[in-house]
């Protein structure tokens, strides 16, 4: 089967990342050559991190990450030429961000933060950082 697949180009149908801008501490705006631009908050970003997080609350098998209405983004770094690992003021710090990664968040944007909030509400759980006792 390699032997068949050596002389075929990838197939790669994510538009290719144009301009990517940080914008801290609230958000990062990334663009592509099909046109399409998102602005991308530092909540949206932090609670869909594509790393495992110790911050995380497993609920009933769902990983829900909660409170982070009000998270910031310090900085960012490139890794190679296919993404950035995003440091966030909770010190978050793990996750690296692909342009592929960047445009599924863009392009489903409004129906993962609603499922998100969904699942908030479901178990009870808040955007808003527990208050300091």
């Amino acid at each position: 089967m390699l032997a068949r697949l050596r002389g075929v180009r990838s197939i790669h149908t994510t538009p290719r990342l144009t301009k990517f801008s940080l914008h801290p501490p609230k958000t990062v705006e990334v663009k592509f050559d099909n046109g399409s631009a998102f602005n991308l908050s530092a909540e949206f970003l932090r609670i869909h991190s594509p790393a495992a997080d110790s911050k995380v609350r497993s609920i009933g098998g769902e990983k829900v990450i909660f409170g982070r209405r009000h998270v910031g983004i310090m900085s960012a770094e490139p890794v190679g030429n296919y993404g950035v690992r995003i440091l966030f003021d909770d010190l978050h710090k793990t996750g690296i961000y692909t342009w592929d990664y960047f445009y599924h968040l863009g392009s489903n944007k409004f129906t993962l933060m609603r499922n998100y909030i969904k699942t908030l509400k479901k178990h009870g759980l808040n955007r808003d950082p527990p208050r300091r006792k």
